[in-house]
């Protein structure tokens, strides 16, 4: 029997890759079918599935499987997403007035802050077809 030494491994920075895998989810997800109807994503949700007490606005549904979680020492890291047929304004709107409901401050216009965590508020696609993006982590 031979015995052959083991192929030398690759050597790639798992930051490299996650952060281009990262990237082709996110350009799926762009360039994907639209979202599924809300009773094929689990339920009529009133909040963001990972960010428990981030409440989603009338006439926006959790994009399912879209986002990501993960939990660090450091804290939480989520990004998740909603689309529906609203648009940016009355989104900025719902949020700047219900987030300082539920704790939150506003750092900027997209941006909220609350116990060691910051919330970013993004939108993607048109007023009528959006797509809002909201990540989550720690400040």
């Amino acid at each position: 029997m031979t015995v052959r030494p083991a192929a030398a491994r690759p050597t790639r920075r798992p930051t490299v890759v996650m952060k281009a895998c990262l990237a082709l989810a996110l350009a799926g997800l762009l360039w994907a079918a639209p979202p599924a109807p809300a009773a094929a994503q689990g339920g009529d949700s009133d909040y963001v599935a990972d960010i428990v007490d981030l409440p989603l606005m009338e006439g926006l549904r959790e994009v399912a499987d879209a986002g990501m979680a993960f939990d660090k020492p450091s804290g939480r890291i989520v990004e998740a997403y909603a689309h529906g047929t609203v648009d940016t304004a009355a989104v900025r709107r719902f949020y700047r007035q219900t987030l300082p409901q539920l704790g939150w401050q506003r750092l900027g216009q997209d941006q909220f802050t609350r116990e060691g965590e910051r919330l970013q508020i993004d939108y993607l696609g048109a007023d009528g077809d959006l797509t809002v993006r909201y990540t989550l982590q720690p400040r």
